[in-house]
């Protein structure tokens, strides 16, 4: 089969592979109908984490269940279903307590970029649609396997409630699932701080009030002279760097929350004006499966549309173009068919 590799920082390639195999009576085998690129594999292709060359990269996929183990039961065959990107067998203390992707038996989705694919934990992590979608619904049901669960993981972080104010810092993939989960969840007004026409459209089609351009004091201003010198209710840090962090505290009320998504790469925490004003901090990485039933049907009844996030569709052999694409930030996020 092919399947996407990563070699060394920029070099990306699609090689042939072996056909993943049941090795546990817990695994199954997907073929994968969709795929994309995250932006959290950026920080490998920018550099930004070590790279083991030959290693399989992407963790997204949906598609068909080609073979289970023997303790897999409640997916045969033929069963289309979305992948959470953290496996898990969902009865763990953790599982139980709403961590999943902290699960003592979980893992991670490798090689999702891809024509098939190995998941552990399949019966715990698995969820399943009722019946084969339609091709128009891929999109939106990609998005369940990380993307949309993760912004909507960082809105439940900020405590984000109905009439809040909502920040949401981050225009890409994951920040734009913020803003449509900040919306869905009832806030009042949710700003999104977007320096991007595009990416500025799809977040007012999510449920964005507002829009600020401006960083940094800038941008910090801005926000208070929209919530009347208080700031946001809620703060929603969907990019993962230090600028970022400290963004989502300088527009945040004392006795707020920022909750935070983005994979950490330098970031500095502001302790001492979490402490001066009161100011949380919660997250970390989405528990998936704890969302899926919910977002699932959120998704099957029409309610939100979050694949709109993807405005570039590629076939599988175009994958390091993809890259490309993401890196030089003209595509928001990429959708690869095998």
């Amino acid at each position: 089969m092919r399947v996407t590799t990563i070699h060394a920082p920029g070099d990306i390639r699609l090689e042939e592979r072996p056909e993943p195999e049941i090795t546990a009576p817990t695994d199954a085998v997907i073929k994968i109908t969709a795929g994309c690129i995250c932006g959290s594999d950026l920080w490998p292709y920018r550099g930004a984490n070590d790279v083991t060359p030959g290693t399989p990269i992407g963790h997204e996929m949906v598609g068909v269940v080609e073979e289970v183990g023997s303790e897999v039961r409640s997916f045969r065959p033929g069963d289309f279903v979305v992948v959470p990107f953290c496996t898990c067998d969902n009865t763990c203390p953790h599982c139980r307590h709403g961590a999943q992707s902290a699960c003592l038996h979980g893992g991670m989705i490798a090689g999702g970029q891809g024509e098939y694919g190995l998941v552990s934990q399949a019966e715990g992590s698995l969820v399943k649609t009722d019946g084969p979608p339609d091709a128009t619904m891929i999109p939106s049901l990609l998005t369940l396997a990380d993307v949309f669960p993760t912004g909507w993981h960082c809105a439940v972080s900020a405590g984000v409630r109905k009439g809040d104010t909502v920040v949401v810092v981050g225009d890409g993939a994951v920040g734009l699932c913020g803003v449509l989960a900040a919306a869905q969840m009832g806030a009042e007004r949710v700003i999104a701080m977007s320096r991007h026409e595009p990416r500025q459209q799809i977040a007012r089609a999510f449920g964005a009030t507002h829009v600020v351009a401006e960083r940094g004091k800038e941008g910090a201003a801005a926000i208070k002279e929209l919530t009347d010198g208080v700031g946001a209710d809620a703060v929603l840090e969907c990019v993962g760097t230090d600028d970022a962090m400290r963004q989502a505290f300088a527009v945040a009320r004392p006795g707020s929350t920022v909750g935070f998504v983005g994979v950490p790469h330098g970031v500095d925490v502001p302790v001492a004006r979490m402490f001066a004003k009161n100011i949380g901090l919660a997250g970390g990485v989405a528990p998936v499966r704890r969302y899926l039933p919910e977002l699932l049907d959120l998704v099957t009844s029409g309610t939100v549309n979050p694949g709109l996030v993807f405005d570039t569709v590629l076939p599988l052999s175009e994958v390091a173009a993809g890259y490309r694409a993401m890196d030089e930030r003209t595509a928001i996020k990429v959708l690869l068919e095998p």
